[in-house]
């Protein structure tokens, strides 16, 4: 891509999973609905993340992984944009990337889904529950310490098919992945904020570009989506304060009001006996400094020895 030059053409870097698959062809299908006549090719990229799938997330490197290897890709002129589930995304990026465009969220809650039971008050004692989230995972154990709560690594349809072989008597993942890829009716049950606080971005799509590609940048601008950019600039807030990462089970939910904004945070211990929570409002504007805040006062109710324990 030549500086000064119109873009006639763009490379999106995207892992190969079926669900990043259906975010990259999304965001084409986005920029050559606004830019007739661009070219807009998918770069298909491996991450560690993506191979080493025998283990938790967290033992091999956490899901800036994911993120890591199309950063490189872009780096070495592979590709021009990648696309990024915003709850992947690391709080801090390296200097040489931009994160311009936040796009429209879709469902941020967390789905329950299971072929015996309607909801986490239905399972019975000591039932296996499936998840790759410690966010998750130590919400579930504090609302029912009885579980049997375990990690399930691989896509989407390699969880569901492990919970169908009878592996786990439920399993939970993001809603909005499951709608994405017209699995929907899969769904048993939505879990609401207040029973399981969703992720740092969770439901939103991020467009991650290098920092010094101004044409593109400007190029991308159309689809920003301001609404869900306030949310998740709020919730990234606590996370960046936090210094949080998928070693941390961590959750911030900004939700708005027309200029008001409510965000809620939330830092536990893996097993569930100690989860610290937050909350606020303020105008939108504001949404960071009141993340930050909130993150101040979960390190003063003891968020660090929590977060030490993690890391």
């Amino acid at each position: 891509m030549v500086a000064g030059m119109p873009i006639n053409q763009l490379r999106i870097a995207t892992r190969r999973s079926p669900l990043a698959l259906w975010q990259a062809q999304y965001v084409a299908e986005r920029l050559r609905a606004q830019n007739p006549g661009l070219s807009v090719e998918l770069v298909g990229m491996s991450t560690r993340g993506d191979e080493m799938t025998d283990r938790p997330l967290m033992a091999v490197g956490g899901k800036a992984l994911f993120v890591k290897a199309l950063e490189e890709g872009m780096l070495e002129d592979r590709a021009d944009l990648a696309v990024h589930s915003m709850k992947d995304v690391p709080a801090t990026l390296p200097a040489a990337f931009q994160l311009p465009v936040i796009l429209n969220r879709d469902e941020p809650c967390d789905a329950f889904v299971s072929q015996h039971y309607n909801n986490v008050a239905d399972l019975p004692i000591g039932a296996r529950v499936g998840t790759a989230s410690l966010r998750r995972e130590c919400q579930l154990r504090a609302r029912r310490p009885d579980l049997v709560v375990e990690s399930v690594r691989g896509n989407v349809q390699t969880r569901l098919s492990k919970l169908e072989s009878g592996e786990f008597d439920a399993i939970i993942l993001a809603a909005s992945g499951l709608m994405r890829l017209d699995m929907g009716d899969r769904i048993t049950a939505l879990m609401s904020p207040e029973e399981s606080l969703p992720a740092v971005g969770q439901g939103a799509l991020g467009i991650e570009c290098r920092a010094d590609n101004d044409e593109l940048i400007a190029m991308l601008h159309g689809l920003n989506d301001p609404d869900t950019h306030d949310r998740v600039a709020a919730e990234r807030a606590v996370n960046a304060r936090l210094e949080g990462s998928c070693h941390v089970p961590l959750a911030a939910y900004a939700v708005l009001n027309e200029d008001a904004l409510w965000l809620r945070a939330l830092v536990a211990s893996r097993d569930g006996t100690q989860v610290l929570r937050a909350q606020g409002h303020c105008p939108r504007a504001q949404g960071p400094a009141l993340g930050q805040q909130l993150a101040d006062e979960l390190l003063a109710q003891g968020a660090a020895a929590i977060l030490a324990q993690a890391h």
